[in-house]
């Protein structure tokens, strides 16, 4: 896997555009995307996007309108995503397990013209959204007749890159779920500059276990089609049948997150050694213990597995070839194709080479900001010294060594990673806050061998507390331990006591 120094990234291209060039390029029975129920070569998924298109069209929606989807990650939502392209619309996919307490919140901030959800949630969400709610069964019947008679829309807007394709809502430094606003171009530089260093081909096929609605899920339909190459979706499938899918899909590349390799592994470690076709595996969302890196080398001999850092308001900043693994095993690799890294102190200053401070990033891959919230946007996205273009300032912190590979050092402010997903514990308090009984929450992110915990003050069962939790957050959201007190510890300025409240939970199996 080398960089390939003769190609750039663009930055003024259209999201759609990208599945336009590979449909061109990748040959008539290529095949671009496969779910359980089926799949689709390259001119297939471009006929369907027009459809789609021309249904979004006749729904009156256009140039800049928001349509939020809360669907399963098949391909009728890849179709979705590329005619929400295709109509200038921005597409807002929420994870199907975000929970009504939230998805309020996000209904509120997005404004979308049209909600699409699937099954029994048509209904649950007509009952507080103040737009359309159309089923995906319905929708999807409307879709088929324009595309079994080739429809298009009848006008197409016009609109450059810096477009807003996506609303990415993601954890935050609030309570409630916040968006990266990501435009069209950027998205493309983005996928460009990562498909550089991992080189996705025509014959790969590449096995998404994460759910569009996660950045992570959301690009790997761009770089399949930069690729020329499959996407087959499997956030759906059940643990127990993991690792026979992957085979069974003749996967060669296989994105994951920690805990998810973890599981392969252990299901791999079950059975006799087959050949398999998997050449890379690709980390992201947590660091990836050495053991569990081996373990996927010798369950899938031949394979490599590359590192990877970023953040969604720039999508990735680094990433780590294998080459380099002896050399910088403890890195997390070198920043993107045309972008820079910068280490600076407290003032914005450059720090020297191997001092820590926080990591800045600079590049046309950098997102505007955040959807409606100036304040945060201001505080995270500032200009550079003198003027220049906005860096993403990501409260992450860490160093550069002389050959510009980047060393993560930790976050220095609420925000943590667990089972490959970014959340906040000012998301979980508030969440836990709402729970009737409850005064107060203080919510400790894993450390060590102690899971996620949460400590409430209040009148309530430790077992309410964590039920009611996961009818209002995502399941990797929701703690595994709980304690219930009279008073929770407070420091002389009044924020919580996390040594004494830590204290708490000590001799408790995580």
């Amino acid at each position: 896997m080398n960089r390939n120094s003769t190609s750039e990234p663009r930055s003024g291209v259209l999201v759609h555009a990208v599945l336009d060039e590979a449909t061109a390029d990748a040959g008539p029975n290529a095949i671009a995307v496969s779910d359980p129920a089926g799949r689709w070569t390259y001119p297939e998924l471009t006929a369907y996007s027009h459809a789609v298109d021309a249904w979004l069209e006749s729904r009156g929606i256009g140039l800049g309108d928001r349509v939020l989807v809360q669907v399963p990650s098949t391909r009728e939502l890849v179709a979705l995503f590329y005619g929400a392209s295709r109509r200038g619309a921005a597409l807002v996919p929420v994870n199907t397990g975000m929970k009504d307490y939230h998805l309020k919140s996000v209904l509120a901030n997005a404004e979308p013209r049209l909600v699409i959800a699937a099954g029994s949630a048509v209904e649950r969400i007509a009952g507080f959204a103040e737009v359309p709610v159309d089923g995906l069964s319905e929708v999807w019947d409307q879709v088929s007749d324009l595309h079994a008679v080739g429809a298009r829309a009848t006008a197409a807007a016009e609109f450059d890159a810096e477009a807003i394709a996506v609303l990415v809502y993601t954890s935050g430094s609030t309570a409630a779920p916040k968006a990266v606003i990501c435009p069209h171009g950027r998205m493309v530089f983005a996928s460009e500059a990562i498909h550089l260093e991992l080189g996705y081909r025509p014959d790969d096929v590449v096995f998404c276990r994460f759910p569009i609605s996660w950045d992570y899920g959301l690009y790997k339909i761009l770089l399949t089609a930069l690729g020329r190459c499959e996407l087959v979706l499997a956030d759906g499938e059940s643990d127990l049948v993991l690792l026979k899918r992957i085979r069974e899909s003749g996967a060669t590349v296989v994105p994951i997150v920690p805990s998810l390799a973890t599981m392969i592994v252990a299901l791999a470690e079950r059975e006799p050694a087959q050949e398999s076709r998997v050449r890379m595996f690709t980390n992201t969302g947590a660091a990836l213990p050495k053991s569990t890196a081996d373990g996927l080398r010798t369950a899938f001999p031949g394979c490599e597995v590359v590192l990877q850092f970023g953040q969604t308001e720039c999508k990735r900043i680094s990433v780590l070839p294998p080459e380099f693994e002896d050399t910088k095993g403890d890195s997390v690799g070198r920043p993107l194709p045309g972008t820079t890294v910068f280490v600076v102190d407290r003032n914005g200053a450059e720090v020297p080479l191997g001092e820590t401070g926080e990591i800045v990033v600079e590049g046309p891959h950098v997102m505007p900001g955040y959807w409606r919230a100036p304040e945060l946007t201001e505080r995270t996205f500032r200009p550079a010294p003198g003027g220049g273009r906005p860096r993403l300032h990501t409260g992450d912190y860490g160093h550069l060594d002389e050959d510009g590979f980047l060393y993560y050092e930790g976050r220095r402010d609420d925000m943590f990673k667990r089972k490959g997903v970014r959340m906040s514990t000012m998301e979980i308090e508030a969440a836990a806050s709402d729970i009737p009984g409850v005064r107060a929450a203080a919510v400790l992110p894993p450390s060590g061998d102690r899971d996620l915990a949460v400590c409430v003050e209040g009148d309530v069962l430790p077992h309410t507390v964590l039920r009611e939790l996961s009818l209002r957050l995502e399941p990797a959201k929701v703690p595994g331990l709980c304690r219930v007190v009279d008073e929770l510890p407070l420091t002389p300025h009044g924020k919580h006591a996390r040594k004494q409240l830590a204290q708490l939970f000590e001799g408790t199996p995580s």
